[in-house]
């Protein structure tokens, strides 16, 4: 299987303009620039599309390992924050902040173990080089 993206960029850094394009068209010629990167411009940046994915991803994880375990999960929420260090123009680390409703059955500290392995094992967070932390509020 074979996701793919497409972006165009035209001008310099601080004064060009581009567009990203999904697969699925869900961002089609969405826009991107200095400005929605680096202070705030209407469209989208690439760090921002990491968090998105990222988020996406886990909480898809945490309901998967749930059904693996037998349970049916109710509501999970999850921001993704990521930090950019702007001197270095590195990522330095996203934090997973989860929220789950409570299910039958499930402990908090059993539904914190599941939120931890999915963590480590969804493609995202296999695919990212940083330090990934993980915050649960579960009620």
């Amino acid at each position: 299987m074979k996701r793919t993206a497409h972006a165009h960029w035209n001008g310099t850094l601080q004064e060009g303009k581009g567009e990203i394009t999904t697969q699925s068209t869900t961002l089609n010629n969405t826009q991107y620039s200095f400005k929605t990167r680096f202070a705030d411009g209407v469209g989208t940046n690439p760090e921002e599309l990491i968090a998105a994915a990222h988020a996406g991803c886990f909480t898809m994880a945490v309901g998967a390992a749930l059904t693996q375990a037998g349970f049916k999960p109710n509501d999970l929420t999850t921001d993704a924050i990521l930090d950019l260090d702007m001197a270095a123009l590195s990522i330095t680390g996203i934090h997973l902040e989860l929220k789950g409703s409570a299910i039958d059955g499930v402990s908090e500290a059993q539904f914190k173990e599941i939120a931890e392995g999915a963590k480590a094992n969804c493609i995202i967070s296999k695919a990212l080089n940083v330090p990934i932390t993980l915050n649960v509020q579960y009620a």
